[in-house]
């Protein structure tokens, strides 16, 4: 009796298991919804650095979704004025029921088009107001880069070492690259003076300085995403100052190729890009590349949406979800970066380490023990400066590091810290 109880149990155990694999199999081989569609505004397109890492991400996205290329439609070089809207409507009355924009000036308009159409998600990428925008159906996303950042700062302050304990770089061969209290002096080209460039530019420089503690770093804007020549001419301003290596947030090859030519030259100088791999541009200057893996929020939001779900209102991921990296190392890279990367990199992962770590910087020659953050959208054209949309006041120090992208995905790191240095006048 007992026998032929167990029997019957297993049998049935073992239909259940078939059965639950058959329903798995089907969910995952489930055919995607023919009659999706989804836009794609983009400011620029496949030729600059920002703008590919998105197309790239989607592409591999709907690959791995199984969408036919006849259900994304491509908006290219789309300005950050009303003709973002004009886009978001044209793709809205093309049946897409996602639409996504890549660039922080879209952002206005976008939650313009998505209050005109709730039938529709409209994603905001680098976006700043969607959870307080009252507006369901308008989204924010953007990546944790500022943690690939340190880490591409971690591979300029492995090369800075190698440099100093090699005698290459010393006061003495290279006195203009050292300031008066015997810091290493790098540069950092920046597009404009937004939270996300500060955030960016500060978590490279305590990468680097993680390093290599004497080191100080100056900052000049192009006041544009993608401009190769005043990229460049940025680039060369900095080493004309003194700068060993050049970091980036802006879109273009010109700063890479510009430090190349120098180095070729016989300048001692080096690029650490963003977006996309510089080798080709930069084949011995460039060391590696910030970038982002766009594929992992595309596949989530595309999938979301497929599926008729609510897309969250505010996105952001770093190497906890493999959304952030950086690109492969260069051959000028010193000896030990891609173990000291791999070491970082896990920390990271596991959250043992904070990039903003308060222990780790000064503003004013003081630790940062507070510093509340209005998460309001502001109109700074007014006067007296009005709130949009209102926002809570957080505080952003917490167990001594600032949490930044953790109240939204957009940054909101504004802390001028001690060792960097902005220049006033944007590049002409």
């Amino acid at each position: 009796m007992r026998k032929g109880m167990k029997k019957l149990v297993s049998l049935l155990l073992t239909a259940l298991m078939v059965i639950s694999t058959m329903a798995f199999a089907s969910v995952v081989n489930a055919e995607p919804n023919p009659d999706f569609k989804m836009g794609v505004i983009l400011v620029g397109d496949e030729t600059e650095g920002y703008s590919a890492a998105h197309i790239a991400g989607i592409k591999k996205a709907a690959e791995e979704l199984g969408l036919d290329d006849s259900q994304i439609i491509w908006k290219y070089k789309v300005p950050e004025d009303s003709t973002c809207y004009d886009s978001a409507i044209d793709l809205y009355g093309q049946g897409c029921s996602l639409v996504i924009s890549n660039s922080y000036g879209h952002q206005t308009y976008m939650v313009q088009a998505a209050m005109e159409y709730p039938d529709a998600t409209f994603v905001s990428m680098t976006g700043d107001f969607a959870a307080i925008s009252g507006c369901s159906n308008f989204k924010n996303a953007f990546t944790k880069v500022y943690e690939s950042r340190y880490v591409s700062g971690v591979v300029a302050g492995m090369k800075l070492k190698e440099l100093l304990a090699d005698g290459t770089l010393s006061a003495e061969t290279q006195p203009d690259s050292f300031d008066a209290d015997g810091n290493v002096k790098i540069g950092y080209v920046g597009a404009f003076s937004y939270a996300e460039v500060v955030s960016g530019y500060t978590a490279f420089y305590l990468g680097v300085k993680s390093i290599v503690p004497e080191v100080v770093m100056e900052v000049k804007y192009t006041n544009s995403w993608f401009d190769i020549d005043k990229e460049a001419a940025a680039a060369e301003a900095l080493v004309a100052n003194g700068a060993v290596i050049i970091g980036q947030h802006a879109d273009s090859t010109g700063a890479p190729a510009a430090v190349q030519k120098l180095l070729d030259a016989g300048t001692i100088c080096y690029s650490v890009g963003y977006n996309i791999d510089m080798l080709e541009t930069a084949p011995t200057a460039a060391l590696t590349s910030a970038t982002n893996d766009w594929d992992v929020y595309y596949k989530y939001a595309i999938e979301t949406a497929m599926n008729g779900e609510d897309i969250v209102a505010d996105w952001a991921k770093g190497y906890d979800e493999g959304a952030v990296s950086i690109t492969e190392l260069g051959e000028s890279c010193a000896e030990g970066t891609a173990e000291a990367v791999a070491d970082v990199e896990a920390h990271l992962k596991d959250g043992s380490l904070h990039v903003f770590d308060t222990a780790a910087f000064t503003v004013g020659g003081e630790t940062v023990t507070s510093s509340p953050c209005d998460l309001s959208f502001m109109d700074w054209t007014a006067d007296p400066p009005v709130a949009i949309y209102e926002g809570e006041t957080v505080e952003a120090i917490k167990d001594g590091y600032f949490a930044e992208s953790e109240f939204r995905s957009a940054p909101y790191f504004t802390l001028r810290i001690d060792g960097i240095t902005e220049d006033a006048e944007a590049v002409e």
